[in-house]
């Protein structure tokens, strides 16, 4: 059984074939997804497929890009969605985005934000789903003041000095259909040096779909080419791969 530990479902992508397609999921392996928000509107989203289908998780967040000034009043109601829905089971999807933002002072209330949804995730005993592009130095800042929250990178994109640090932490990372690209040499020296044990797979749907389904609509039927391309690298049967990421994922998300 697969679980894709990351996928955005309240994509407007989705809108046309969204149920068809989560009720096909079970009959494609795939036996757990979890749904993040990225602001209020999309935790409530997120948060409302958890409680249509019986294999979907929620997780609630403000995202990086998705911060205005009304960032506080947000962060409330994500923070009364976290304790009311009981399939809400991280924070997230937080972080740092540098990529589009190159304005200081709007760098630094990201960090601030940043930082408030990691005191949450610690006030509610959650872990947290961190976003991290052309952030590297500030995001381990910031999780480094956290030592008693943990949570995923995902979609990690890091080295293999900052894996290591993150799994001292408490971390795990979390890789998408990138690391199925020809560029992707970086990512894999990381699954290399990075325990099993520590590793989950995700979509990022409906982005970032892998080869050869490169340039479609992502979806979690193709969870299944990071497994393969993790077992590959570790010398490992996929189903194995399979197994254990999804128990990682179950482990660290509390699903039972």
């Amino acid at each position: 059984m697969l679980f894709d530990t990351h996928a955005h479902y309240d994509d407007e992508r989705f809108d046309e074939d969204r149920d068809a397609l989560l009720s096909s999921m079970p009959a494609h392996n795939v036996g757990l997804i979890l749904n993040p928000g990225c602001d209020v509107a999309t935790s409530r989203k997120a948060a409302s497929y958890a409680q249509k289908y019986p294999f979907v998780y929620a997780a609630v967040g403000i995202h990086p890009e998705n911060i205005d000034e009304n960032w506080s009043n947000a962060l409330e109601a994500v923070k009364e969605l976290a304790r009311r829905e009981p399939k809400v089971c991280a924070i997230g999807e937080i972080g740092l985005d540098y990529y589009w933002e190159k304005e200081e002072r709007a760098r630094a209330r990201q960090q601030v934000v940043f930082a408030r949804q990691m005191e949450l995730a610690r006030e509610l005993g959650k872990p947290v789903i961190v976003h991290d592009r052309d952030a590297h130095g500030d995001c381990m800042e910031i999780t480094r003041r956290y030592p008693d929250v943990t949570g995923v990178y995902h979609c990690y994109a890091g080295s293999v000095e900052m894996a290591r640090e993150l799994l001292k932490l408490g971390y795990y990372l979390s890789f998408t259909g990138v690391i199925t690209f020809k560029n992707a040499r970086k990512a894999l020296e990381v699954i290399r040096e990075t325990p099993i044990d520590r590793l989950m797979i995700e979509t990022d749907s409906p982005y970032m779909a892998p080869e050869p389904y490169r340039g479609r609509r992502n979806s979690s039927l193709y969870v299944h080419r990071m497994a393969e391309t993790i077992a590959a690298v570790k010398g490992m049967d996929a189903a194995e791969v399979e197994g254990i990421t999804t128990e990682n994922g179950k482990r660290l998300f509390g699903i039972s």
